[in-house]
């Protein structure tokens, strides 16, 4: 397919001259060409409606700067309005039955493959990350949470202790992050909806645009009004559901800082609450892992959706002995990193989400250097010179002290740290008020049961890193939060006692 350039008001239209620049919108041969509204609206009561507070802001593609649309902000009066539309469905959507609510998480399902390439572009484009990352992971991933959800309907009562009657929680504030927004949509939406609650969803304010395309997903499947609610809006937005009165459960994925505030409202009030929060997640590489597969892992564990992974393994653990061919061969692989433009099915790193993350990650990386770090970025391609972008980086000299080995950067950033023994690979591995996820890579089977089981880390993956599956509880400890998403666990938050 010929380059296609982007409209002002952020719409792609077919037949567009061919020889326009490549960075105005270049999709690869497989994706389709997509239509973006100068203005997005609110979904509440199943009717898409403008703001009450009129107020929009805008949303930017952050590989070439350009705006995409403006988004609809909703205020106090919105928020307020999506919670009673969500409580008037609530008694009919969980009194329909079983089968029939099952059906139409199947059919969103479906609607979700058929416009793959659609959604998988458009996450791209206000999200930054590569094409195929979008195309083979989120959007499959989030077809896959409700195929996997439509299943449990009528089977909630093996899903509990005690079976009986399972009652849903009632209505559920949901508030996604910007790294997977369409994927953690569908991650929060299908088990709420598979129980019987009904949902006001806030999407982050950076990544709104596949929400709202959602959203349209779930009107063309003609899920009853008020069932699902979408508010856009920025932090204030969040905080009016967090503080509504009348939200029974909340689900909150982003950073531990904001988390820790949501915590303590929900304790006052004494709401039910699941938290997915930050991670400073521990690779551990030992001396008779299979290397090349292990290298690959680091790649996939860090580097992947730009480091804008809340398990990511942004802390490496290399056995001593195997060190210096552990950073020979990363250093090999980095140079074949191809960073650019995230439309190209070729490129393995995209752009960072926003200007202010990319604030926050050059900062990381100054502070790396600055506690005497040896800053490692291989690769000499030129970068584009519109967007946010940062080379794939590591760090060696690291110590457990440091800045860059304690606190969660969000971005492509490794710090590569040695051990000698198992349990010293354990203790420094668990040395983090986080306790999200952890890597372990060994041949010897006993060694992998032995250490997992002493990781605290609520995911641990073995030989393989940041694999997901909708039958899989996902979730953390300490500081990374509390509860389960995912797989039968996952169902509990959404249920009464």
């Amino acid at each position: 397919m010929a380059s296609t350039p982007a409209h002002p008001d952020g719409a792609v239209h077919p037949g567009a001259p061919t020889d326009a620049p490549r960075w105005d919108y270049s999709p690869a041969p497989e994706t389709v060409p997509v239509t973006i509204p100068e203005r997005t609206q609110l979904l509440i009561g199943g009717k898409f409606v403008d703001p009450a507070s009129r107020k929009r802001f805008a949303t930017v593609n952050p590989a070439t700067e350009a705006v995409l649309s403006q988004v609809a902000e909703a205020g106090e009066a919105d928020v307020a309005a999506a919670v009673a539309a969500a409580r008037k469905a609530l008694k009919p959507w969980s009194k329909l039955r079983a089968g029939e609510r099952a059906k139409y998480l199947y059919r969103i399902a479906r609607r979700i493959q058929e416009r793959a390439r659609e959604l998988a572009v458009l996450e791209t484009m206000d999200g930054g990350k590569p094409i195929k990352e979008s195309r083979d992971v989120d959007v499959p991933l989030a077809a896959q949470h409700f195929f996997y959800h439509a299943g449990w309907c009528d089977k909630l009562r093996y899903a509990v202790p005690g079976g009986g009657d399972p009652q849903p929680v009632g209505v559920c504030g949901q508030i996604i992050p910007w790294n997977f927004p369409l994927l953690m949509a569908a991650w929060k939406l299908a088990p709420a909806l598979a129980c019987g609650n009904t949902v006001v969803l806030k999407p982050a304010e950076t990544t709104s645009l596949t929400a709202m395309r959602l959203a349209e997903i779930l009107q063309e499947c003609d899920l009853p009004p008020g069932v699902v609610n979408v508010v856009t809006g920025a932090g204030a937005t969040g905080r009016a559901i967090v503080e509504h009165k009348g939200i029974d459960k909340l689900a909150f994925t982003g950073s531990t800082e904001v988390g820790k505030l949501i915590a303590r409202a929900c304790a006052a009030r004494g709401t039910r609450l699941t938290l997915e929060l930050g991670g400073k997640s521990p690779n551990i590489i030992f001396a008779d892992a299979a290397i090349d597969q292990a290298i690959e892992g680091i790649v996939q564990s860090i580097w992947f959706n730009q480091g804008h992974v809340c398990c990511a393994g942004s802390r490496l653990f290399v056995e001593e002995s195997v060190l210096p061919e552990v950073l020979a061969k990363l250093d090999i692989r980095m140079r074949s990193l191809r960073v650019g433009d995230p439309l190209d099915k070729n490129t393995d790193v995209g752009a960072i989400n926003s200007r202010q993350q990319l604030a926050t990650i050059a900062k990381y990386i100054e502070e790396g250097g600055r506690e005497g770090c040896t800053v490692c970025q291989p690769g000499a391609q030129a970068l584009p010179t519109k967007g946010f972008w940062c080379r794939p980086t590591y760090m060696t000299g690291v110590q457990p002290s440091h800045v860059v080995a304690r606190e969660e950067i969000f971005g492509p950033v490794l710090a590569v740290m040695s051990f000698r023994t198992p349990e010293e690979a354990i203790q420094r591995a668990n040395n983090t008020p986080y306790g999200l996820a952890a890597g372990i890579w060994t041949e010897k089977g006993s060694k992998v049961f032995d250490v997992a089981r002493r990781l605290q880390a609520g995911v641990v993956w073995c030989n393989t890193y940041n694999q997901f599956d909708a039958t899989s509880p996902f979730g953390g400890f300490k500081e990374s939060g509390f509860g389960r998403e995912g797989g039968r666990h996952g169902l509990a938050a959404y249920l009464a006692d």
